[in-house]
């Protein structure tokens, strides 16, 4: 298991570097997971037990993750309260541009399917 959380931490630092070295504007963690995720495609096999019993080590507490995202919403609920209209039309149009990009990206991937298919 602790070499489950080694391989974890290393990819979050690996994050964190090329984030740093290349000025990204993404965080650090969320390169060091698309690393991850290159690293296992590229392996193509079964993830490592000692990372599978890890992650999922992990995913048990997840739902703790959200009490600061909670405690940050009502520290600012007066400012949601004044500007909840933008707010609520960000988040439908970034709803509707997801469904809308994820409809076309699936309509294009059967195609291509059906075309090797054929």
């Amino acid at each position: 298991m602790l070499s489950g959380f080694l391989i974890l931490l290393s990819f979050l630092l690996a994050g964190d570097v090329v984030g740093y070295l290349f000025a990204l504007p993404l965080p650090g963690p969320v390169l060091g997971m698309a690393l991850l995720l290159a690293w296992l495609a590229w392996h193509r096999r079964a993830p490592p037990e000692n990372l599978r019993v890890a992650s999922t080590g992990i995913l048990q507490y997840l739902s703790l993750l959200f009490v600061p995202a909670g405690v940050g919403v009502i520290l600012h609920l007066e400012r949601l309260q004044r500007e909840w209209p933008a707010i609520l039309g960000a988040v439908l149009f970034g709803t509707l541009i997801s469904v809308g990009l994820t409809g076309l990206l699936l309509k294009r991937i059967r195609t291509k399917r059906e075309m090797q298919h054929d």
